[in-house]
């Protein structure tokens, strides 16, 4: 069974970014995103307009000084290797907890239609979530597939993350 990390979250946090499980070398190095070849730190920080830094503690800070947080669908799941498509027996996360806690979160992006997917299997019908808007944005993953979208607009499409942190 692995499990996700803990979320990086404050009580400015308005925005909540969801994956779906941290990959192996997330899970190894207990940090997210933090395969080298997954380009979401860079996205983020193209949609910013800033330079990515390549220490863990300056993305933390760049996403708590922009009201972001980020954490996963599932708490802990099956998988052989790190493709989403391996997961079994997968465990969600306690989101009425945590948007009980964080009441100022009042957005949930999704990197990626499979973590969209399985919030709306697990989560998406808890009454509470209502107040909540919801934006499913390409997911960031290197992983060749039929709908992965180049970089540059892998990019674009993340500018409207932008946009709900500034709201």
């Amino acid at each position: 069974m692995k499990s996700c990390l803990d979320p990086i979250i404050s009580d400015t946090s308005r925005v909540l970014i969801l994956g779906t499980l941290p990959g192996d070398e997330s899970l190894r190095l207990q940090q997210y995103y933090a395969n080298p070849r997954n380009p979401f730190w860079a996205i983020l920080a193209a949609v910013f307009e800033v330079s990515p830094s390549p220490k863990y503690s300056e993305r933390v800070r760049f996403l708590h000084r922009r009201g972001l947080a980020l954490w996963d669908v599932l708490k802990g799941a099956d998988r052989e290797g790190s493709l989403d498509s391996r997961i079994q027996k997968g465990r969600v996360n306690d989101f009425p907890a945590l948007f009980a806690q964080y009441p100022a979160l009042t957005a949930v992006v999704f990197n990626g239609v499979g973590a969209q997917k399985r919030f709306q299997r697990y989560v998406r019908g808890s009454a509470m979530l209502g107040t909540h808007r919801f934006m499913t944005l390409p997911n960031t993953s290197p992983t060749p597939g039929r709908y992965v979208l180049p970089l540059p607009k892998k990019i674009e499409e993340w500018k409207a993350l932008r946009q709900r942190a500034l709201t």
